[in-house]
């Protein structure tokens, strides 16, 4: 044999659903085949999903992974053959196993167990699966098939391995997150393993929110010397048809798709957008609500919502105290307006008023502080959970990563709801994207074109507008001081004198550097929020609660 079609079928799988995972892989399968594919290729774990988490200790839902893997065997009898991945429970070993299963002529011809468990950032593996201890070639119709899962290439050893026993090409099924450097760090991992092993390397990754992570495709073939020849889109499903052949000894593919991957803060939202449509999808919201202050991040969080879900699936409200600016109110309208969402607004004053009345008696004699500022802002919490349980749509909140970081957030307040578009993104992020999004308009958001968030939200000095003329500056250093700061801090683990080093002021660090640890409990309840940066708080960064560590 000297020519192979191989099909990289990049799905979006959903966590614990068997049955319509099963049903997405068939149907991809069918295309595939329709398409001229001998083999077709799915991402990690397709079956039931990536990362499942403790779902898989269930022997329910085990025997359900396998036999899902069995009943797909059987559609490959006088069909083309398939590279799937499922949990596997070996019962005489006591063992879970995370395979790749090569099915053919209506079997399953071959078993390969993932051999290195990642065990950082948001994965812990090792929790739940046993590590595969044996590595080997895959024979298919006369060549050696490389089959190893995700951890096994960015890691020296099982290609290198498949190699020396005589691999022809080198497959390896992905769940991998994105990240902002993913598609760099994922070029380099394989770059590595086609040069040591001088193979080249199919990457079949899948597409997909799940909860904090988000999987974007982006799969790939890479030849022997470590160059990507063909790409398959980022963030966009399909079927992708390889087309190889033998040049004398070596295999090499000739025909591949050649999609252009996004940059920069185009990536970025998509990715967000990607999070949040499946997010609330996957959970059967009918929409979201939103408070839309006239601030930036309020406006972001809007756009995205409208770009994920339609205008129709996006409620705005706005919730003006004494404090808000005639500005905010102008802006939240004609942003709403550009975006064509619903407005709302529920003056929060009465309310006020009640509280006042109810704690007046208690709080006599003390000066209003930072009390009566948090009042307003789980006051406004309240009347948007009582339209999230009212209509049957989910709460979007709006904080951004430097506020959670330095806990300038209210818990039950500002920081009610279900999910969190702007979990990751730092404030000088979020004012790039706002400008990015004015300027740009990709087709696969849903969202009108042109400007959608008025200049002037995105120009004016930042307010929470909790008390008399307040700026973010009042409490907080300038976003150019503090976002460098926290990235130092979260991102990249920096000790304080280092940061120092840097030309930043003393006291200011050793100030954010305690405000982060104070802020933990805070955003142990907070609601999750796509991964965007290296580290994001919740499965990243783990930190304890009660904690007596300072940098000294």
């Amino acid at each position: 044999m000297d020519k192979l079609s191989i099909a990289l079928c990049q799905i979006a799988p959903q966590v614990g659903d068997i049955k319509g995972n099963i049903k997405r892989i068939k149907t991809a399968y069918e295309k595939a085949v329709g398409q001229g594919a001998e083999l077709t290729i799915f991402c990690e774990l397709v079956v039931s999903g990536y990362p499942p988490e403790d779902l898989v200790n269930k022997k329910s839902f085990q025997r359900a992974c396998g036999q899902a893997v069995k009943d797909l065997a059987g559609i490959t009898k006088n069909n083309p053959a398939m590279i799937i991945s499922a949990p596997c429970f070996v019962e005489e070993e006591n063992a879970l196993y995370n395979s790749a299963f090569l099915l053919a002529d209506g079997e399953i011809k071959a078993r390969r167990d993932k051999m290195r468990l990642p065990n950082y950032g948001v994965f812990d593996e090792p929790r739940r699966f046993t590590p595969g201890r044996v590595c080997e070639v895959t024979p298919f119709k006369g060549i050696n098939l490389g089959l190893f899962t995700c951890e096994d290439m960015w890691v020296e050893g099982a290609g290198e391995e498949l190699a020396r026993q005589g691999a022809d090409i080198l497959i390896a099924p992905h769940g991998s997150p994105f990240r902002a450097t993913a598609l760099e760090e994922r070029e380099e991992a394989a770059r590595t393993r086609a040069q040591k092993t001088r193979l080249p390397i199919i990457f079949v990754n899948q597409l997909a929110g799940q909860d904090e992570v988000v999987f974007d495709g982006a799969s790939f073939i890479m030849d022997k010397e470590g160059s990507i020849i063909h790409r398959a889109p980022q963030f966009d499903e399909g079927i992708f048809l390889t087309r190889w052949e033998k040049n004398k000894t070596a295999w090499q593919c000739v025909q591949g798709p050649q999609a252009q991957w996004p940059q920069g803060h185009e990536m970025i939202y998509r990715a967000v957008t990607l999070g949040v449509r499946d997010y609330v999808h996957k959970n059967h919201f009918k929409g979201v609500v939103i408070g839309l202050s006239g601030g930036v991040d309020s406006a972001l969080t809007a756009a995205i919502a409208v770009d994920a879900l339609g205008a129709d699936n996006v409620h705005c409200v706005m919730m003006p105290s004494r404090y808000t600016a005639d500005d905010s109110l102008e802006d939240a309208s004609a942003c709403a307006a550009a975006l064509g969402v619903r407005l709302d607004t529920v003056a929060i004053k009465p309310g006020i008023d009640a509280f006042d009345t109810m704690l007046g008696p208690l709080f006599e004699g003390l000066a209003a502080d930072i009390t009566e500022e948090n009042i307003q802002s789980r006051l406004r919490g309240a009347l948007l959970m009582a339209l999230s349980n009212k209509f049957g749509s989910m709460v979007l909140t709006t904080g951004n990563k430097s506020e959670m970081s330095v806990g300038y957030a209210t818990l039950y307040g500002d920081m009610n709801g279900g999910y969190n578009p702007l979990k990751d993104l730092y404030k000088l992020q979020v004012f790039d994207l706002c400008r990015w999004r004015n300027a740009h308009h990709e087709k696969s958001l849903l969202g009108p074109k042109g400007l959608v968030i008025p200049e002037r939200i995105i120009t004016k000095p930042p307010s929470a507008e909790l008390s008399e003329n307040q700026k973010d500056s009042d409490s907080l250093p300038p976003y150019e001081v503090l976002d460098d700061i926290l990235e130092c801090l979260v991102e990249n683990e920096m000790a304080v004198r280092d940061i120092i080093a840097r030309g930043h002021d003393e006291k200011t660090v050793r100030r954010i550097e305690h405000l982060l640890y104070v802020a933990e409990y805070k955003r142990r309840q907070a609601p999750p929020g796509p991964k965007v940066t290296k580290v994001n708080f919740g499965r990243d960064r783990r930190y304890p609660i009660t904690n007596g560590w300072r940098d000294r």
